[in-house]
């Protein structure tokens, strides 16, 4: 901060200039952090898929008042036989408004694979109408018998859609399980997938469970700096149970500063429904 006294600088952050200068002559990384903390906090739909099913509007205000900005959906056509059928025939522009009136936004929303392939078009029409900037493709779920080559004709493929994706105005992300996170021919997954899948086209949304695995997601946001897009929370015990984000193995400090190497924008919790409230507390105190 130089020579400037005390009593000086503290008179010239009382006016608006003096605060910019305050600010800028901060250390970046409390400001960058204090960035990072500061993006809307969101959740998964899908461990409550049978709640919003049944009542998708209050199910929404629930999590609203527990603390949540934001929310994922996952595409009810896409995911119509593993809980989200009852939503298909509700209109868009109808989930839309209720997702706005239970005073939430929806950026991001999961689809199945098959989804980016011949029902593209279908796909980017209902995420435009539901007002989506990013579209996930969540995982490509090949069989346990999947050679490498398989991942790698899938990553092509996903490549192919994000074209498509990215001059319809929104992005593709990548969703990882525990799937890619073994070894194939000596290569991790994963890593062979970020070889693979154009880092202008794809980006990749980090699950956060994959500690159960030994692998931190810090770790590959500082990695691959800039190839991420979002992140999925869930915290864990050394044994492998599932805990409040906060009380777990995780060094959610770490984490976060990470994320913003790795460029990641948006962050949704995804747990158990008794977990979300403690979950949300734990990071606005953050």
């Amino acid at each position: 901060m130089g020579t400037i006294n005390r009593r000086r600088f503290l008179g010239r952050i009382a006016t608006g200039a003096g605060a910019a200068f305050a600010l800028s002559h901060l250390p970046s990384q409390l400001l960058a952090n204090a960035r990072m903390l500061d993006i809307p906090l969101g959740f998964q739909t899908f461990p409550i898929r049978d709640m919003l099913a049944k009542d998708f509007s209050g199910t929404l205000k629930m999590m609203a008042a527990q603390g949540y900005q934001l929310t994922e959906m996952c595409s009810p056509k896409g995911y119509a036989d593993i809980g989200y059928g009852p939503l298909v025939s509700m209109k868009t522009s109808d989930m839309r408004k209720i997702i706005s009136d239970a005073g939430l936004s929806c950026p991001s929303c999961h689809f199945g694979f098959p989804e980016f392939g011949s029902a593209l078009d279908q796909s980017i029409g209902f995420a435009h109408d539901l007002g989506l900037s990013q579209m996930i493709c969540s995982t490509f779920w090949l069989p346990k018998t999947a050679t490498l080559n398989d991942y790698l004709a899938a990553a092509d493929q996903l490549n192919r859609a994000a074209e498509k994706i990215k001059k319809a105005g929104m992005q593709t992300g990548f969703h990882n399980h525990d799937f890619e996170f073994h070894a194939l021919d000596g290569q991790l997954i994963y890593d062979a997938l970020m070889k693979r899948l154009d880092p202008e086209l794809v980006k990749m949304q980090f699950q956060t469970e994959v500690i159960n695995l030994g692998y931190k997601a810090s770790r590959y946001f500082n990695k691959y700096p800039g190839r991420f897009i979002s992140a999925h929370l869930s915290d864990w015990t050394a044994d492998k149970k599932q805990v409040p984000v906060g009380q777990g193995v995780i060094d959610w400090k770490d984490f976060f500063a990470a994320a913003r190497t790795g460029g990641v924008k948006n962050f949704f919790v995804e747990m158990d429904l008794d977990k979300y409230k403690d979950s949300a507390a734990y990071i606005h105190s953050l």
